[in-house]
């Protein structure tokens, strides 16, 4: 059995669940999210793209829905006991099989929380799974239940974030190293993907971001692959990550002689970043991260190229994405805590001139103020 954390651990997450539980009065709770099934057993898979529930009751008991395919995947990564399997089937509906555990249970007419917000809860599944409990049990939205408790990371948690900030530190090396005139940007993925697996690491629950030219301005991850001009930007965001714990970074990297204004971006982007990082400590809100991020932006005339959102926090994630809650915009009222993973993007877009600076890090919350948890040089690098 692979499990990734203390019997210990897996003990204190459960107690920490059923009180939340208890204070909601909930009887039980459907798990639709892998983050919270992978938090709370050691469950590993991508079987989340079909229909599977992980249910909690409020005496303790555990019971994993799940499909053929994924049963030895529960035995050998998690210490689920109860595993049950519906069978793909025309016209089957795992709902009425979920009913079958909620009356073993004696759920009927009792408080039922749910984790509607779930990339593994399709529509049409949430449709078929409200109408199985409808006039059955007393369904609530308790999408943010775990998800809540997650967000403060243990000691056996950081250790793997760490590990993970190493391995995003080791794939920058190899970035800077690839990097040049003439390089694909093929060639630059694979080689800080090959960094990252070779020290053990893990696929990241999203892809890497690269872009070069005016592609250098996109924050999203795109099919088209060029090799760099003699006069280029690489725009470059990536994530360690081990025991699917993420640690990300960002740079924009230019090839040849750089242009006055990229520098100015970057000195930009250097100021917001420490501004943020003095605003990062525990007792504040993340909406005043963010104002900080938004109003040196705006001082210094990059208001129509910075984002409406500065980061976002990190920890054990599944495709199709590493973004965690909560995220850094304006408003945002989460108290900030020690023991939170940030991580922090200062991302300027100039699409007049077609160029882009970005910096990011990742940061632990400490109990006076926050540690970056990697280890290499905010300056400017030119290749």
């Amino acid at each position: 059995m692979a499990l990734h954390f203390s019997k210990e651990e897996f003990s204190k997450r459960k107690a920490l669940i059923l009180q939340s539980m208890k204070k909601l009065n909930l009887d039980a709770l459907l798990m639709f999210r892998q983050e919270s099934m992978y938090w709370l057993t050691g469950y590993d898979t991508f079987g989340y793209v079909f229909f599977q529930s992980l249910v909690l009751d409020k005496n303790g008991n555990i019971i994993l829905l799940t499909r053929a395919p994924d049963l030895r995947q529960a035995q050998n990564t998690s210490n689920i006991k109860d595993i049950r399997i519906w069978v793909d089937k025309d016209r089957s509906n795992p709902t009425s099989e979920l009913k079958i555990i909620l009356d073993e249970l004696s759920l009927k007419g009792k408080k039922v929380g749910v984790e509607y917000d779930a990339y593994g809860l399709t529509g049409r599944n949430a449709l078929r799974l409200n109408k199985s409990l409808e006039n059955y049990c007393i369904a609530e939205d308790q999408s943010e239940l775990i998800t809540k408790l997650r967000v403060v990371k243990s000691q056996e948690e950081i250790v793997y974030v760490k590990r993970a900030a190493e391995l995003a530190d080791n794939a920058l090396d190899q970035a800077w190293k690839h990097t040049k005139a003439g390089a694909s940007e093929s060639k630059i993925l694979a080689e800080m993907q090959r960094i990252v697996f070779e020290g053990g690491g893990d696929y990241p629950a999203n892809e890497y971001i690269i872009g070069s030219g005016h592609n250098a301005l996109l924050c999203r991850y795109q099919s088209e692959k060029r090799n760099l001009s003699k006069q280029d930007q690489l725009s470059i965001e990536w994530a360690g990550t081990y025991k699917h714990y993420h640690s990300a970074m960002f740079r924009t990297i230019p090839i040849g002689k750089v242009d006055p204004k990229h520098i100015k971006m970057h000195e930009a982007c250097v100021e917001a970043l420490t501004n943020c990082e003095n605003k990062l400590k525990p007792g504040n809100i993340v909406g005043d991260v963010f104002d900080v991020h938004a109003k040196t932006f705006d001082d210094l005339g990059y208001n129509k190229s910075r984002m409406n959102a500065c980061g976002y926090s990190l920890g054990s994630t599944f495709s199709p994405n590493w973004m965690d809650w909560p995220m850094l915009y304006t408003e945002n009222p989460y108290i900030i805590q020690t023991g939170n993973i940030f991580f922090m993007h200062m991302i300027l877009m100039d699409s007049e001139n077609q160029l882009a600076m970005n910096l990011g890090e990742t940061y632990l919350v400490t109990e006076n103020g926050n540690k970056r948890l990697g280890k290499q040089k905010l300056d400017l690098v030119t290749l």
